[in-house]
């Protein structure tokens, strides 16, 4: 029986090595130059809407199902698997940069009433349209019960294969079936034209023949190894070129092969994220219709459905209209946190934009035992609440932060190392700031002054006097306080640059921060835009309600006044 080598010279001239390093220098092969193409263009630019006509290189997600779970970079567990799992069978994917992933449901979902089940639908397809993440290996503490099984598993698995290859004769059981998965994980990265890769790698993978081998005791694992590598230069995403160039040093051939899945695992997730942002314009499409449908039939049924929201708006209305005292009495303590766009602004005409932003706004402070919440917004209320949540730890850390440098040497906070460790400190201090204030702000001022005497010193700076050292935890102290000027006066800041998000976006939003909020700009974009992204989403899908209610409460002429007639 002919080894691997002959079978690959049987075939067409060529075949075999394909996916050599090679066909990157300009070889004009098919197969090759239909790999690179689907890298390419995979890979190095967000795919539009239009991208994604079937048949497309990008229409991979909308055409074929899923060959595997989704971010399963592991070996899936056969009831003939004789052989420990690598570690990839134990990293599950876990979401970044946006909102989770909606959870399968269970068995017994559909046993509900049909109201039931179709709320849970409106849910999923509501969840399912913001899908703007990176997939990512979850990464789990080595002290934990899980990250011992994690660290254990896999090292058995490649310490038993290494046992078997180094046996006499060699046992090529677990070899086995850890290329029929890698098999197949190469196969689910093709598109569905690739049929010429298609059949090269169920040739030269072929696992009939390769048993055949097995028998005979004769199985080349380091050629077929190669092989593997050299396909993974073809498919892989230019992000993973490097890890695959550090593949062809190894020669141990179980270490080889453990470097391969570990890649593969990667290039899976490449994938799945991939897929992700091409159905994502699809996703929301089909949402704000599919939504705005489902929201209309419970509508007809009960037409008192937007009483909560029409309430909300009218609330947000008479607040721009008539603004409260508490923001003239901040104006006595604004000073210490710099300029503000807002100290010096001329009021504008009300405009529907405007009203809905705060409206947005009203919903980050709102009141857990108020029961009237937007009807329009139950959907969002868990991430709304996330929001509410990270919102306040970025206005205790800004606060911190802006107090910190008050009674500092300028040069200190000049440090983007001094100040980044100071955030991740207090970051981590404060995550438990509702339960218990005034400890979290005592175990703050404790690590901020230490921190700051530290700084000052390396850098040859003068060091805090007794007495500013004692103000300086007084101060810090005192954010706890929900009255603390400092504190209410970043709160509001942070609120006006949300509102300029909603309404300007957040890059422009970004150009002219408030003061005090500079030293957290990395963190506000990123609650901007996750801010951003939930209302345009719920504007898109309620436009026509909001519109109709915002036409009782603005006035033509002031709609006029703002050229803001619709939203």
């Amino acid at each position: 029986m002919p080894d691997v080598k002959e079978r690959a010279a049987r075939k067409e001239p060529g075949a075999a090595e394909s996916a050599s390093r090679e066909s990157r220098g300009g070889n004009t092969r098919e197969s090759a130059s239909s790999a690179q193409g689907h890298r390419s263009c995979r890979f190095n630019r967000r795919p539009s809407t239009a991208a994604l006509t079937p048949g497309s290189a990008q229409g991979r997600g909308v055409k074929t199902a899923p060959r595997g779970p989704v971010g399963h970079g592991g070996l899936r567990t056969g009831p003939t698997s004789r052989c420990p799992q690598p570690s990839a069978r134990a990293k599950l994917p876990s979401v970044t940069r946006g909102a989770p992933l909606p959870p399968s449901p269970g068995k017994g979902h559909l046993g509900g009433t049909p109201s039931s089940h179709r709320l849970g639908m409106t849910e999923r397809v509501h969840d399912a349209s913001k899908l703007d993440c990176q997939l990512e290996e979850r990464s789990l503490s080595s002290s934990s019960l899980k990250g011992k099984v994690k660290d254990t598993m896999p090292s058995d698995f490649w310490e038993h294969l290494n046992e078997q290859l180094s046996a006499v004769p060699p046992d090529f059981s677990c070899a086995l079936e850890l290329l029929k998965e890698i098999k197949e994980i190469l196969l689910s990265l093709l598109l569905p034209r690739q049929s010429r890769l298609k059949n090269e790698i169920e040739e030269a993978l072929d696992m009939e023949f390769l048993q055949q081998q097995a028998d005979r005791g004769d199985l080349n694992v380091s050629y077929l190894s190669k092989y593997i590598l050299n396909m993974m230069v073809l498919l892989c995403a230019p992000i993973r070129d490097e890890a695959v160039q550090r593949l062809e040093n190894i020669s141990d051939p179980v270490r080889l092969l453990r470097g391969i899945f570990q890649v593969l695992g990667q290039m899976k997730m490449d994938m799945v994220n991939y897929t992700i942002q091409s159905l994502q314009p699809q996703l929301q499409e089909h949402s704000v219709q599919f939504e705005r449908a489902q929201f209309q039939e419970r509508l007809n049924k009960e037409p008192r459905l937007l009483n909560h929201t029409t309430k909300w708006l009218t609330q947000a209305a008479t607040q721009l209209i008539a603004p409260s005292a508490s923001s003239s009495d901040l104006q006595d303590c604004s000073s210490s946190a710099g300029p503000s766009p807002s100290d010096v602004a001329v009021p504008e005409p009300l405009s529907p934009a405007m009203v809905l932003s705060q409206g947005f706004l009203n919903l980050l402070t709102w009141d857990p035992e108020n029961e009237e919440f937007p009807e329009t917004l139950v959907a969002d209320r868990p991430r709304l609440q996330e929001l509410e949540s990270q919102q306040s730890q970025l206005t205790i850390l800004a606060s911190v932060l802006l107090v910190a440098s008050s009674f500092s040497d300028s040069g200190l906070f000049s440090s983007p190392q001094f100040v980044d460790k100071l955030k991740q400190i207090t970051k981590s201090l404060v995550e438990d700031f509702n339960s218990r204030p005034e400890e979290v702000m005592q175990s703050v001022s404790e690590q901020v002054v230490e921190e700051v005497h530290q700084g000052l010193e390396s850098m040859g700076l003068a060091a805090l006097s007794s007495e500013n050292t004692a103000s300086l935890v007084g101060q810090l102290q005192n954010i706890a306080k929900k009255e603390n000027c400092v504190r209410s006066v970043i709160d509001q800041r942070i609120h006006l640059f949300l509102k300029c998000c909603f309404v300007l976006g957040v890059q422009r939003s970004l150009l002219d921060l408030p003061g005090g909020l500079t030293l957290i700009e990395a963190e506000l974009a990123e609650l901007g835009q996750k801010f951003v992204s939930l209302t345009h989403h719920n504007q898109q899908v309620f436009a026509p309600y909001y519109t109709e209610i915002l036409k009782t409460l603005i006035s033509p002429a002031q709609t006029l006044a703002t050229k803001g007639g619709s939203l």
